[in-house]
């Protein structure tokens, strides 16, 4: 029980945690040290004194007290000031010792203004534009998704170490450039979008078909993916691929409910009981979609939308357009090129009768080393080749994709498939 308790609390509440602790404390290493001290600090005493009725509130509280015994050992007078300070007007009752208090009581120390969404100006600080954009993704997912660093390389298509070295560069480069926490102004607004888009849908992507684990969806970070899109929507309004890429979340998420059945299987798209999908998650995607259209500015989430909504709107399997979603797939290939789209571009292919055409765009990533662990390529070859009559190909290419899998559920599934083989 303790052991789930403090799982869950890291999934669903870890994030905000770091991100509140991050701008109290402006320093992403020392936030993430008391954030891991908070939870190992968890794991120790919850199994004796019994889980707290408040967990997030528990961790939160622990690890600025930790924050605070890793600034009195660590760190210079002049940064102990400022910094105690500001933590210390967050602590309330929380005791200080005489030489803090001494401290405090500094007039060159300040307190910090709270501010309406700490995860909102974490999204922004790791997507400041003096970092590359494949390191303000991969930052912001990390520090804001709650994923660990071989969930993000795995994302990334890289190895963990050199994720890890991504990671930490970008870390450092924020805090020798003295990157402001903050929600930047609207002038600037429109520079940061593209990484903020790439990293909210990376958090909604992890949590939509989790990378490892025992459960396909991530509820939680889908949830927040939503929650941080919408509140994207209200800081660009009108903003095409903001409400595009809302839609499109709105419009896969609103599925949730039927992709797996009440033994927690996987339920394929063509197998699930569309009356469990959620028709107010769909009504809220379809008419952001339309908003986004209207601007007549189309671009890479609106297209991955628009295939969503044919899916989201198809009275049942048989009536999806899969020849439109082909379409849509080329059109998105061209506009944003990704082994990731021509992937399900070849496998829409499949759907709409022409496996030879879908092999013909998947050969030439099986080439590629960095694909090489990439399962849903060896499924959806595997897929290809059995509509093709070729079975013995079809088995070894499910065995790849089977061996490639971290997530049970997505495995067992694949198993299911290559046993029907």
């Amino acid at each position: 029980m303790v052991e789930e308790a403090v799982s869950r609390a890291f999934r669903e509440e870890g994030p905000a945690i770091l991100a509140t602790l991050i701008r109290q404390v402006g320093d992403f290493t020392l936030a993430e040290d008391a954030v891991q001290d908070a939870f190992a600090a968890a794991v120790a005493t919850w199994p004796r004194d019994g889980v707290p009725e408040r967990p997030g509130a528990w961790i939160t509280t622990t690890a600025r007290r930790k924050a605070i015994d890793r600034l009195r050992r660590e760190r210079g007078l002049a940064d102990r000031i400022e910094r105690l300070a500001a933590l210390a007007a967050r602590e309330g009752s929380d005791p200080l010792s005489a030489d803090d208090a001494d401290l405090l009581s500094d007039p060159a120390a300040g307190g910090l203004t709270p501010i309406a969404d700490d995860r909102l100006r974490l999204l922004f600080t790791c997507c400041h534009p003096a970092l590359s954009l494949e390191a303000r993704v991969a930052l912001t997912v990390k520090s804001l998704g709650g994923l660990t660093t071989a969930e993000v390389a795995h994302a990334f298509l890289v190895s963990e170490p050199t994720m890890y070295q991504r990671l930490t560069r970008a870390k450092r480069k924020i805090a020798a450039a003295g990157i402001p926490y903050r929600v930047p102004p609207p002038e600037l607004l429109p520079e940061r979008r593209d990484g903020v888009l790439a990293v909210i849908y990376l958090v909604f992507n992890e949590g939509y078909a989790a990378s490892a684990g025992d459960r396909l969806v991530r509820g939680e970070l889908c949830g927040e993916a939503i929650r941080l899109g919408r509140l994207l929507a209200n800081l660009l309004p009108g903003d095409p691929e903001v409400l595009g890429l809302l839609a499109l979340m709105l419009l896969q998420d609103a599925r949730r409910d039927a992709r797996t059945d009440a033994r927690g299987e996987y339920v394929a798209l063509d197998r699930q009981d569309r009356a469990r999908w959620d028709q107010g998650r769909i009504a809220e995607g379809t008419h952001a979609l339309n908003q986004a259209i209207a601007a007549r500015q189309p671009g890479p989430y609106q297209l991955q939308a628009a295939i969503a909504a044919l899916h989201a709107t198809a009275a049942d399997a048989a009536a999806t357009d899969w020849i439109e979603i082909a379409t849509l797939y080329a059109e998105l290939d061209r506009r944003a090129p990704s082994p990731v789209i021509r992937v399900n571009r070849a496998a829409a292919l499949a759907f709409a009768g022409a496996p030879e055409a879908g092999l013909e765009l998947v050969r030439p990533l099986l080439d590629d080393p960095r694909l090489s662990a990439y399962a849903p390529l060896h499924a959806a070859h595997a897929e290809l080749l059995r509509r093709t009559g070729a079975i013995d190909a079809a088995t070894a290419a499910y065995d790849r994709a089977i061996a490639a899998t971290a997530n049970a559920v997505q495995r067992a599934e694949l198993e299911r498939r290559r046993a029907a083989v």
